[in-house]
């Protein structure tokens, strides 16, 4: 008798390879209140990174989620059609879904069914390069897996055989279980361990008063393509979702002589996974503690305003809601004149730039400079000809305004921190606070 497609075991995660050879032919599936299906563009963008080959595209407009499958019964039955009419054999919702609506559909369908979040953290899977990207991949996926391990098939609920598991013994999907919860405990010692090279690594930048500049922005807005145009950085640059996951720190000259740190971070996305940005903290600590942020956004996207407001929430999620912003509207090559007017009425301070002409970018850096915090102590000092090394250490940490030789030494004028006043205070000979002090 042949096996019914309800009947198939779909395999447990655990064992199954996400990552696929050929292309897996994809259904594409989302609800929502007045949804179209341009609203599943992204998701199918999402997906194309992923390997998969989206086929089909399933909307239901509805408030709730039906509490069997997510969808309603009627949509179910025409998912189910679409399946088998296109040979997909794959289905991806465009929301996290709960394990029940997993199972369901999974039991229905007799196919693969994943959910936004899945489909995000299995591209982070892909991307991921380092030894810290691949551990907080693996830890965000893990902590994704570990509430949804019921009904991945029978097979996870069956007892042992052979010697050794006669008796009540113990299920698989237990056994599979406690062997992801000792992961995760194990994966989260590594990240914390790894996390204190990267301390070390800001310690010496937080030291100095060299400004932090991140860049942040919707995945696939140019980040990377920024930093490799203002500072020749060799980093991926590629016409991806999420192509980059570890951050990348370069110095950048800015008008005026000053220098600043210019860090890449990884993409964010409207509905990111709350396991992810845990799992990433570390990472996105970039942002945090940085002195202001770079926001990229696609100049040349239909939904603009969304994915800016997709960042901002990020952003606010991980504290660095309130830190100086220079928006950057990037790709603006590939806007049309009226468009661009708009534009810039509509995001009043906003730099047009393109990555890939270069238009734009003095007047980036020209932003940068006048948004980053300066200095708080003006000074002037004759530091002694045998004492190079605090000249030095202030046109390293420092912003030296003007440098004079004189006969009994050099003559520096400089916005300094608390930090480089103490050590060249010996030597001052006119202090001014930033806020009139002296």
């Amino acid at each position: 008798m042949p096996q019914r497609p309800q009947d198939r075991i779909v395999e447990s995660p655990i064992a199954a390879t996400w990552r696929s050879v050929q292309h897996e032919r994809a259904v594409l599936v989302g609800i929502g209140p007045g949804i179209e299906e341009a609203d599943l563009d992204e998701l199918a963008a999402l997906a194309d990174s992923a390997g998969a080959e989206p086929v089909g595209r399933i909307i239901q407009s509805r408030a709730e989620p039906d509490p069997q499958f997510w969808i309603g019964k009627g949509k179910v039955e025409e998912l189910h059609q679409t399946l088998h009419a296109a040979r997909a054999e794959l289905v991806i919702c465009d929301q996290e879904l709960s394990p029940g609506h997993l199972r369901s559909l999974e039991a229905r369908l007799g196919v693969k069914v994943l959910d936004r979040t899945a489909l995000i953290l299995d591209i982070f899977a892909l991307h991921a390069h380092t030894r810290e990207g691949k551990a907080q991949v693996e830890l965000a996926q893990l902590n994704y897996l570990l509430p949804r391990l019921r009904g991945w098939g029978e097979a996870m609920s069956r007892l042992g055989g052979g010697i050794g598991t006669r008796g009540p013994g113990e299920t698989k999907m237990e056994s599979d279980r406690q062997h992801i919860r000792r992961r995760i405990t194990k994966l989260r010692r590594d990240v914390k361990a790894m996390q204190t090279s990267r301390d070390t690594q800001r310690a010496s930048r937080q030291r100095s008063n060299m400004p932090k500049v991140a860049i942040a922005g919707y995945t696939n807005a140019g980040k990377s393509s920024l930093l490799r145009r203002l500072t020749g950085a060799d980093v991926i640059v590629a016409d991806q979702l999420f192509a980059t996951l570890d951050p990348t720190t370069r110095r950048i000259a800015l008008p005026g002589g000053r220098v600043a740190t210019l860090s890449d971070t990884v993409g964010f996305v409207s509905k990111l996974p709350h396991d992810l940005v845990e799992a990433f903290r570390s990472t996105l600590e970039e942002v945090t503690l940085s002195d202001m942020v770079v926001h990229v956004a696609d100049a040349a996207s239909p939904v603009l305003e969304d994915q800016i407001e997709a960042v901002h929430t990020v952003l606010e999620e991980i504290g660095a809601a309130n830190m100086p912003e220079v928006l950057v509207l990037n790709k603006i090559d590939l806007v049309a004149g009226s468009r661009r007017a708009r534009l810039a009425t509509r995001f009043p301070g906003s730099v047009a730039f393109s990555a890939v002409t270069g238009e734009g970018a003095d007047g980036l850096l020209a932003a940068i400079a006048e948004t980053v915090p300066t200095p708080p102590v003006d000074v002037h000092a004759l530091i002694p000809w045998d004492r190079g090394d605090l000249v030095a250490m202030l046109y390293r940490d420092a912003e030296v305004l003007s440098a004079d030789a004189e006969p009994d030494g050099t003559r520096v004028h400089a916005r300094v921190g608390l930090r480089e006043l103490a050590a060249i205070r010996a030597f001052a000979t006119a202090v001014v606070r930033r806020d009139g002090g002296a």
